[in-house]
């Protein structure tokens, strides 16, 4: 794939625009922009925080133009994109945000994820833990995410490696991905989380992950569990 071309279709869809922009018309633009911003990212294209950081306001201002509530993939959508944008002061921003809109004592665990993602972006990462603990007992929330997440809070370097590579994998065997953008996003996320809690740990090369063939080899456990 032309991670370029794609960039480059999704932003010629961001700047479409039928008849009033409303709460699905900004969520849509939040969409393409947030492909266009992975696509160049894949691309190693120095444009890509820009993009990304179109995605996260127009998610951010959809649900101010929306009447319902509670459609926690705005929340998530805006903090992971400016995760990846390495934009400060909106994951600051977003982050008191969503926990704001009661996201951590959500019955949804999308929801209570968003907080998560809110918590360790924030630093908080006791609560953190807390939080994702609630997710690892869940039955309709991905396990490798939930693990992720509680071994950042906790700092464990090697469980972090060992579900962090299970969610890149999980995305290797999908077939569908919001606009069409096949890129694990939500591995870079953890990663980025990871990076600002003292883990340095790159990620397995994968056809859905931007190159990073300079970065250092990972820890990995022995046979009888332990790091080497």
């Amino acid at each position: 794939m032309s991670w370029s071309s794609f960039a480059q279709a999704k932003q010629a869809r961001y700047e479409e625009q039928h008849g009033e922009l409303d709460e699905r018309g900004i969520v849509r633009r939040g969409n393409a922009a947030y492909a266009a911003g992975l696509g160049l990212l894949m691309a190693g294209d120095p444009a890509a925080p820009e993009w990304l950081r179109r995605a996260a306001a127009c998610w951010r201002e959809s649900w101010d133009a929306g009447e319902g509530r509670e459609s926690w993939g705005r929340p998530i959508g805006a903090l992971k994109a400016s995760l990846l944008a390495h934009d400060e002061p909106a994951v600051e921003e977003l982050g008191r945000w969503a926990l704001e809109l009661g996201t951590a004592t959500a019955d949804s665990p999308i929801g209570r994820y968003a907080a998560t993602l809110a918590l360790l972006a924030l630093g908080r990462f006791v609560e953190a833990r807390h939080v994702a603990e609630t997710l690892r007992e869940r039955d309709d929330f991905p396990h490798d995410v939930a693990d992720a997440l509680a071994c950042i809070a906790a700092h464990d370097v090697v469980g972090y490696v060992e579900s962090v590579e299970s969610v890149v994998t999980s995305f290797e065997m999908r077939e569908e991905f919001l606009e069409d953008a096949a890129v694990a996003d939500t591995a870079l996320v953890l990663a980025e989380l990871a990076r600002r809690r003292g883990i340095a740990q790159p990620l397995e090369p994968s056809p859905m992950l931007p190159d990073q063939s300079s970065s250092p080899p990972r820890p990995r456990r022995s046979r009888d569990g332990t790091r080497p």
